[in-house]
């Protein structure tokens, strides 16, 4: 397997939230702040959204949205090799209740279990989003473009127990 794809592997497990970028009802950009969980078996991200919220409604207009997810920044030193990935997706939200959707709130709880008495309440959804492409940076020299495949690779591995990367 690619070294990259295990260390894409490791900061989707390490980093638990996105900068989400959706489009405004005047076609203008916005970004939300979104936590996220990983159905590795799916093979796509898990975020859990207020009806209410603007990004909301954003998603049901223009499902087509990005994601970009990086390390955090040291406090002194370099930022301009941080890892990142920059996701492209496609977000499907889902009713309350429907047996998808309940399979969508444990894997959800499962990384963030204080958000239960949110996921109680009637005015949330889960949403599932489908990556479709991604561009990842991993430093200076690093950067590639990936497909739907080799994204679904790098969530597999980070749901499991991280191993050391052997050269």
């Amino acid at each position: 397997m690619h070294s990259l794809t295990r260390a894409l592997g490791r900061l989707l497990c390490e980093q638990r939230v996105a900068s989400m970028a959706t489009m405004d009802p005047d076609d203008q950009p916005q970004l939300s702040l979104v936590p996220f969980a990983i159905d590795a078996e799916a093979g796509t991200l898990v975020i859990h959204v207020s009806a209410l919220a603007a990004h909301t409604a954003a998603l049901a207009r223009h499902p087509r949205v990005a994601l970009m997810v990086h390390e955090r920044a040291p406090e002194a030193g370099p930022v301009h090799a941080l890892h990142r990935v920059a996701l492209q997706v496609e977000a499907r939200i889902l009713a309350p209740g429907v047996p998808e959707s309940d399979a969508l709130r444990s894997i959800y709880l499962a990384r963030f279990p204080e958000a239960q008495p949110m996921t109680e309440l009637g005015d949330f959804r889960f949403v599932q989003l489908r990556p479709l492409g991604a561009r990842q940076v991993a430093g200076f020299g690093a950067a590639r473009s990936l497909g739907p495949e080799e994204l679904t690779r790098a969530m597999r591995l980070a749901e499991q127990p991280q191993a050391p990367d052997v050269p």
